[in-house]
């Protein structure tokens, strides 16, 4: 018999999903530059190194935290997602191997998949067609989907309990992702399995200390968990 519990899993996209191999340093040393940060000066080091540790929050948030005020932050975030859609549109994006056959395996199985980014729709919306997989899941969110709020609040995740209707419970939730922030997402979404992934941004440490309630090598060992979690 299938196995068909926990039913809505959210899995991050990039460093989860998607490898997008250092795109996202190299679209903000590019929106960084337009912005008048000097590169190679010690600002722009401290700047893309508050970007790596911030790997999964809004990238909204992390440039007002950078640039200070809403104008300097939105101007930011704009050059960012052209900077990171011409990367894409190079094709210097791909999946994490297995990662679509795993996505589909789980809607197999019966399981509602939810696809979440840190990323504005446009550059979510960019990557979904890159890889051709804008019917992958059965939804997407960035963000502005949940009320603005990205990583590490819970709202997108619960925002995928809401509006799939697929699990009665919070604990009934599988969150994944590459980042500490993903950890404390699911963590505070009350999900049940917050499983960290090792194919992204930070190591078994930091998954473990944000929350994880396992590791994973990649996201193809998830339906293995799940069948073994039952």
């Amino acid at each position: 018999m299938t196995d068909t519990h926990p039913k809505l899993i959210v899995l991050d996209m990039a460093g989860t999903t998607v490898a997008d191999g250092g795109l996202v340093e190299r679209a903000f040393e590019r929106a960084a530059e337009r912005l008048g940060v000097e590169p190679g000066s010690a600002d722009h080091a401290a700047k893309l190194q508050y970007v790596r540790d911030t790997m999964g929050e809004s990238k909204i948030s992390v440039f007002r935290h950078l640039f200070g005020t809403e104008e300097l932050a939105q101007r930011a975030n704009s050059a960012f997602e052209e900077a990171y859609g011409e990367l894409v549109d190079g094709g210097l994006i791909a999946p994490i191997p297995g990662a679509r056959a795993t996505i589909e395996q789980l809607r197999a199985d019966g399981r509602t998949v939810a696809l979440t980014t840190g990323f504005a729709r446009v550059t979510q919306d960019a990557i979904l067609a890159a890889l051709g997989w804008q019917d992958l899941a059965d939804l997407t969110l960035c963000p502005a989907d949940a009320g603005g709020r990205g990583r590490p609040y819970p709202d997108m995740v619960l925002t995928a309990f809401l509006r799939t209707g697929a699990v009665a419970d919070v604990t009934d939730l599988v969150v994944a992702g590459d980042t500490a922030y993903d950890m404390l997402s699911g963590r505070r979404a009350g999900a049940g399995i917050v499983a960290g992934v090792l194919t992204g941004a930070h190591d078994r440490a930091a998954l473990t200390e944000h929350g994880a309630t396992h590791v994973l090598g990649s996201i193809t060992e998830l339906p293995q968990l799940l069948a073994e979690s039952a």
